[in-house]
């Protein structure tokens, strides 16, 4: 099938319009009436990935992360990012993002689950109104099962994320009830679950040193951080399954899950 059908399979579900206003979603390079059998799924389009796509004889590579957020004046083989761009057209890879309108209408709910959030928790930060005028956004907010420790609750997150380590802002003593998630760079959402039903423990990635101490010292929240590419890595699973279920006709490959750095 061709590649702007594929397109409209996934914006059925994930609009475009769901994004946020930062974001560069859509097909951002390659022809939209390529024939289209295989996909490749990653998180990011690096060098390695459109390698292996190609390797794979891919069709169309879909990551979550944007390769281009900006403008670019010229696309030649002199800059990283653009070299990519050339490679993928070389190819005839078509290539598509889906950022934050996935986060919204996807991620958001599938990390409330898999941290098992009782009734599936809420929005954490409402960004867009669905057409039946459900209230979506990013994260979600909701109760654990039972209370437990911040240390028993680190040792939780590491096991339901599969992760070999992550980074704890917080009294490890503390009991903790109401969790937070929020997917990806999370320094914007610690307002947010500060303000939104008094989060104990925020779950996130891409902490610093000062937004840390500075949650725990505003409102006693708790901060685990589990790594930007820890807390989206799920992409790329729920997204096989979404083909899977949608266009059984396509074969989907999946990039192998590998962090993109180690801790020695």
């Amino acid at each position: 099938m061709q590649c702007k059908e594929i397109i409209q399979v996934i914006e059925a579900t994930f609009p475009r319009t769901a994004a946020l206003g930062f974001d560069n979603v859509g097909l951002l390079a390659g022809r939209s009436e390529k024939e289209v059998s295989r996909i490749y799924l990653a998180l990011d389009a690096t060098d390695v990935v459109i390698d292996r796509a190609i390797k794979e004889g891919a069709d169309m590579l879909i990551t979550h992360h944007p390769l281009l957020f900006s403008a670019v004046k010229k696309v030649t083989d002199e800059d990283f990012i653009t070299r990519r761009i050339v490679k993928l057209i070389q190819n005839d890879i078509s290539y598509y993002a889906m950022h934050t309108n996935y986060d919204v209408l996807g991620m958001a709910e599938l990390s409330g689950k898999i941290m098992d959030l009782q009734n599936g928790g809420e929005v954490l930060d409402v960004t867009y109104t669905d057409e039946e005028g459900n209230p979506e956004g990013i994260g979600r907010i909701g109760n654990l099962e039972k209370d437990m420790t911040l240390e028993e609750c680190c040792v939780y997150v590491k096991h339901r994320l599969e992760l070999g380590s992550l980074k704890v802002f917080g009294d490890m003593q503390k009991k903790v009830h109401r969790l937070a998630i929020s997917p990806g760079s999370g320094k914007s959402s610690i307002a947010v679950a500060l303000e939104k039903g008094g989060a104990d423990v925020l779950v996130t990635g891409d902490i610093g040193h000062h937004d840390g101490i500075d949650a725990v010292e505003q409102g006693g929240l708790a901060v685990i951080d589990a790594g930007h590419y820890g807390t989206e890595y799920i992409f790329i699973e729920d997204m096989k399954q979404f083909f899977e279920k949608k266009l059984p006709v396509l074969d989907v490959l999946t990039d192998p899950i590998e962090h993109p750095f180690q801790i020695i």
